[in-house]
């Protein structure tokens, strides 16, 4: 069964149940995301011992935000991990992003737009001219004129962006919650079938599956949900 395009969170708290849920996973995603949290408390060994024997993509989310300059030697601190994609914030502005995608040319840069847990009040109390759709939308063609190759934005503005940016842009959506499950510090959530369908590439969900009783299960369950959706819509997942 080919693995369906989850990165699940391994928002873990120590390096073992990192390790562990990975290999749970492996076989029904194609992706796992190690946070800033659990890579500063661990370092770079974080990614060797959630990569395993499967050799499966890590997404390594850090967020980076600085001048140009720190931004590209940061990633290229990174680059000799090998991440499959590392994460900036767009907010910093069109020349760190093109710093970073310059620094590491094997590594997909994903530019974060907005953070899921931000509302509409949230914006406006920080100045962000809104409403949140517009203002990911704007950032996005910023990023991607800057050479980020994907975008991490919620799946309430996932298929304004895509409308935005093309086809061919990697469309990374946080704030994916299975029916029924709580929202938790996530503002802007949809289920993973309906991320899907707007047209997200690669749906990052973690509590969900990590925090089920059988994590293994719970992901393989979603990823079949989700090969449903795309044989319904007559393409592959």
């Amino acid at each position: 069964m080919t693995p369906a395009p989850i990165a699940v969170a391994l928002d873990a708290p120590d390096l073992e149940t990192a390790a562990h849920w990975a290999s749970l996973v492996t076989p029904h995603v194609t992706t796992v995301k190690v946070g800033l949290e659990l890579y500063l408390r661990y370092g770079p060994d974080v990614i060797a011992s959630v990569r395993g024997a499967s050799g499966v993509r890590v997404f390594l989310d850090l967020k980076l935000h600085d001048i140009p300059n720190t931004v590209a030697g940061a990633a290229r601190a990174v680059a000799r991990l090998k991440p499959a994609i590392l994460t900036v914030h767009a907010t910093g502005g069109p020349a760190m992003i093109r710093a970073a995608v310059e620094a590491v040319p094997n590594t997909q840069i994903a530019a974060v737009t907005l953070l899921t847990s931000l509302s509409e009040a949230d914006l406006e109390q920080m100045g962000v001219r809104g409403p949140s759709e517009d203002a990911v939308r704007r950032l996005s063609a910023m990023a991607v004129a800057a050479g980020a190759q994907a975008l991490v934005c919620s799946p309430r503005e996932v298929a304004a962006v895509r409308a935005e940016v093309g086809p061919d842009i990697t469309l990374i959506t946080p704030g994916v919650r299975p029916a029924g499950a709580e929202s938790q510090d996530q503002a802007r959530v949809a289920t993973p079938e309906q991320a899907f369908a707007d047209g997200a590439d690669l749906l990052v969900i973690g509590r969900p599956i990590t925090g089920s009783a059988d994590p293994g299960a719970t992901a393989a369950g979603i990823a079949a949900a989700l090969r449903r959706t795309s044989a319904a819509a007559g393409h592959g997942a």
